[in-house]
């Protein structure tokens, strides 16, 4: 294994142990609020996301992102990752990082052509290796769906 994957293998174990934004956090009356209900039949791994959405210098940002789940390590430590890259982000940069990740997902391991895409999507880039096992591929996708159907529910992807 070179050194490159064990980062990466480290990277997704840490974020499987040590999950950033897991537990639901009240809705709150301030802002927009969205929540989805996931569910992966192929292996049973699931997650309920709730997203806070604040206006800030007229643009819509992710404020909060936080979830209860269960599943494989996998989507557990995307999940974790993804609250962390785009909490603090405006909608517009939470597409287009939930782009990245699906066009990552589609590499086939090979990762993506820029570096200056890689280095949008952080410790995100940890699962290009997973992007080789399409039964693992919807594993990873998850909680992306999740944030993006609960920015829908929030209306924030209509503003």
């Amino acid at each position: 294994m070179s050194a490159l994957e064990q980062l990466y293998q480290q990277v997704i174990l840490d974020h499987a142990k040590h999950p950033h934004g897991r537990g639901l956090q009240p809705a709150r009356p301030d802002g927009l609020v969205g929540e989805s209900h996931q569910v992966n039949p192929t292996c049973g791994d699931e997650v309920t996301l709730r997203v806070a959405v604040a206006t800030r210098a007229g643009a819509p940002v992710v404020d909060t992102v936080s979830w209860e789940g269960q599943g494989c390590s996998i989507s557990q430590a995307s999940i974790s990752v993804m609250t962390e890259l785009v909490s603090g982000q405006t909608v517009d940069d939470v597409e287009r990082l939930d782009k990245l990740f699906h066009d990552l997902m589609a590499s086939r391991g090979k990762g993506l052509a820029s570096e200056d895409d890689e280095d949008l999507l952080g410790d995100a880039t940890a699962f290009t290796g997973t992007s080789q096992f399409p039964a693992r591929i919807k594993c990873a996708l998850l909680g992306w769906a999740a944030l993006k159907d609960s920015l829908a529910r929030s209306g924030a992807l209509a503003q």
